[in-house]
């Protein structure tokens, strides 16, 4: 059985967080706790649009995306032909005017083709200081969370972001907190979980992402966007490890860097495993970084499909 954190601490109290290596960030009855998982892991296939990202028109006009090589119907026309059950909409590929027209068309599109819309995206910075900036990310977010909603999709991959030029980490880290539990009822509202990403900034550890992690008010649409390729630290997998038994989505990259050791190849069976060992339950998405897509994501779809059947 996974004890959370929550109930960890309340049961070493302050004497034994010491001993187990914990901090009492903020208190225990506000963080966010681990999905309780009670069944073993049970994974299906996705592809994240990012893996053509050189290909697409970045929030391009309608002719600007009819003259790229690749668009989201033609991303989602492509996943059909890789025979997977799921597709990311990365939310910077989508045209400058988003219309509910647009978004059922989406849905329609891939249900017609056997597909789900396993999740989205978008580029969100939580750290900005109070002002017009910040109020703007907020606005995003929640924006995305109706359109995530609209096509049926459930997860948003957020990101917590960077701390300002002159300001403080914690100051970050808190104003980032206050902005998921700002957008977090609104999520709840519209059924979308929103997933925070190991992406750098104030969350390129394990120890800066459990201090978000602690400060999120508990809520069943939060969790963690667990991507196998961002920890740059001595071992990664041992920190993907941390957050796994927070995850609501996964990503999976084909390489691994770290720290002080250079981008190597990802070991795929082992990021698989870690999963399955915090019995995740859901979509795994290939986000496919590196040269030639279109020659070696069917390769690495199929070494997927394998580990995680």
């Amino acid at each position: 059985m996974i004890i959370s954190r929550r109930q960890l601490i309340t049961s070493l109290g302050a004497t034994g967080l010491a001993a187990a290596g914990l901090s009492a960030v903020t208190p225990a009855a506000a963080a966010a706790d681990p999905p309780q998982r009670s069944r073993p892991a049970c994974m299906k296939l996705s592809l994240a649009a990012y893996s053509f990202n050189r290909l697409f028109a970045r929030r391009g006009t309608p002719g600007q995306i009819a003259a790229a090589e690749m668009s989201l119907e033609k991303f989602v026309d492509y996943c059909a032909e890789q025979q997977i059950g799921g597709v990311e909409l990365t939310g910077y590929y989508f045209p400058q005017q988003i219309t509910d027209d647009y978004l059922v068309s989406l849905k329609q599109r891939t249900h017609r083709l056997g597909l789900d819309i396993s999740g989205t995206a978008i580029g969100n910075d939580f750290c900005l200081a109070d002002g017009p900036a910040r109020q703007q990310q907020l606005e995003d977010c929640r924006r995305w969370i109706d359109y995530a909603a609209v096509m049926g999709a459930p997860v948003i991959r957020i990101f917590a972001g960077r701390t300002p030029k002159g300001d403080s980490e914690q100051a970050a880290r808190e104003r980032c907190i206050a902005g998921i539990n700002e957008c977090l009822p609104h999520a709840a509202r519209r059924g979308v979980f929103l997933a925070l990403e190991n992406h750098g900034g104030i969350t390129a550890t394990t120890d800066q992402m459990m201090k978000i992690i602690d400060g999120v008010d508990d809520s069943p649409w939060f969790g963690v966007n667990f991507d196998s390729g961002n920890f740059r630290t001595d071992d990664p997998y041992r920190d993907l490890a941390v957050i796994a038994p927070y995850a609501v989505n996964a990503q999976i990259k084909v390489a691994i860097n770290p720290s002080n050791q250079g981008k190597q190849p990802a070991d795929l069976p082992r990021i698989v495993e870690i999963l399955k060992q915090a019995k995740y339950r859901g979509y795994v998405t290939l986000e496919f970084e590196e040269k030639n897509p279109f020659d070696e994501i069917p390769d690495y779809l199929h070494q997927l499909r394998e580990l995680i059947s």
